[in-house]
This record gives structure tokens, sequence and C-alpha cells, in this order.
């Protein structure tokens, strides 16, 4: 067998602390992270919502989650009407 170069994490342990992740997850706004979803759901991605349950028989689940699409509708960038 040859001779290893480079020493190979076994990946067992976190190389960020788990503080500063939480830290930069919470420093996201709801404005910001909205606009990252319509930023995705234009480019064709699937994004999810959690919207209010429309059915209020179901006391467990206050909310769900659907695509955006099915919310949103299909995104068609819009085209100005040109005279041929």
């Amino acid at each position: 067998m040859g001779k290893r170069t480079q020493y190979t994490s076994k990946g067992q342990r976190r190389n960020v602390s788990r503080w500063s992740i939480k830290a930069g997850r919470k420093d996201v706004s709801e404005l910001e992270k909205l606009n990252r979803k319509v930023d995705a759901w234009q480019k064709g991605k699937k994004v999810f919502l959690t919207i209010t349950n429309p059915n209020k028989n179901e006391k467990g689940k206050p909310f769900i989650k659907k695509e955006a699409k099915e919310v949103w509708g299909k995104y068609t960038p819009y085209l100005m009407k040109t005279s041929n």
C-alpha cells in the first residue's frame, strides 16, 4: 500500500461552534428569508412555505407546509406587449 501524505479527518466533531451557527441563523430577518424564497421560486426551485392550516378541525396542526407553486402559482416573468 502507498504512504499517506495528508491527515484525513474522521468527521467526528464539529469544526464550527454551535453558538456561532445559531447566532448566524438568528441574524437573518423574516424579510430576508422571504426574499430568498421568492428568488428561489423565480428560478424554478422547489420552495416550501409554512401557512396557517385552512382545516380548522385539525387542532394538532395549526400550520402546514405547502409548495410555493401551489400558493403563489407558477412563476411567469412579466413580458411587455409589443405590437407587430
